[in-house]
């Protein structure tokens, strides 16, 4: 059952973003939200600290959307996967999604998320990030293959969606599931309660 969450004023919230997998997410706090896809070309700067440049892309995102809706409380989030140091985005073809999981065969990586929160009365803004290692399973060249002709893969951080088919490539999930899917659900209800807004 859906919650209702208590808010001490009402104000429009934006999830500046067209995931389908972060509306879900953000659906669970039973908050009423419309989405508006952030206008903001995202580059990845990989000589930044990773949970910097997460924090930064997502602010980007949020203030793209808050300059247009000035009274709304604006949600924007990025998300990249991080191997060996060095900073996975998504994939745009087949091929590139085939490089990203035989890189990540069997190996464990990081998946970081930045979301910002932006009050568009008060000026108030506050960025966060979070991380949860994710171990895929040893995979042969034809589950692989296989994977990525399902074209799930496709425009996914690391090439594969853990909410999708992509589970059953996946080992092992150490920390906050809905990060890997691109929205800290603990930390953003926890930040949102310093916007006045309370889900429980």
């Amino acid at each position: 059952m859906t919650p209702s969450p208590r808010k001490t004023r009402v104000q429009q919230i934006i999830l500046a973003s067209a995931s389908p997998r972060r509306e879900e997410i953000l659906k669970k706090t039973g908050l009423h939200f419309r989405v508006v896809a952030s206008n903001y070309h995202e580059e990845i700067d990989s000589a930044m600290n990773p949970r910097s440049l997460a924090r930064l892309l997502s602010l980007k995102k949020a203030e793209a959307v808050a300059k247009r809706y000035k009274k709304a409380l604006v949600i924007g989030a990025d998300t990249f996967i991080v191997f060996k140091g060095r900073i996975i985005g998504k994939p745009h073809t087949k091929a590139e999604a085939r490089r990203m999981l035989t890189m990540l065969n069997g190996k464990r990586h990081t998946v970081i998320t930045g979301f910002t929160i932006i009050d568009g009365e008060s000026g108030k803004k506050v960025s966060r990030s979070a991380e949860t290692t994710v171990v895929l399973k040893k995979l042969t060249r034809r589950e692989i293959e296989g994977y990525v002709k399902t074209g799930e893969p496709l425009d996914k951080a690391g090439a594969y969606a853990v909410q999708g088919i992509g589970a059953a490539i996946v080992s092992r999930i150490e920390g906050d599931y809905f990060n890997v899917m691109g929205l800290p659900f603990s930390k953003l209800v926890e930040s949102l309660k310093g916007f006045g807004i309370n889900i429980l």
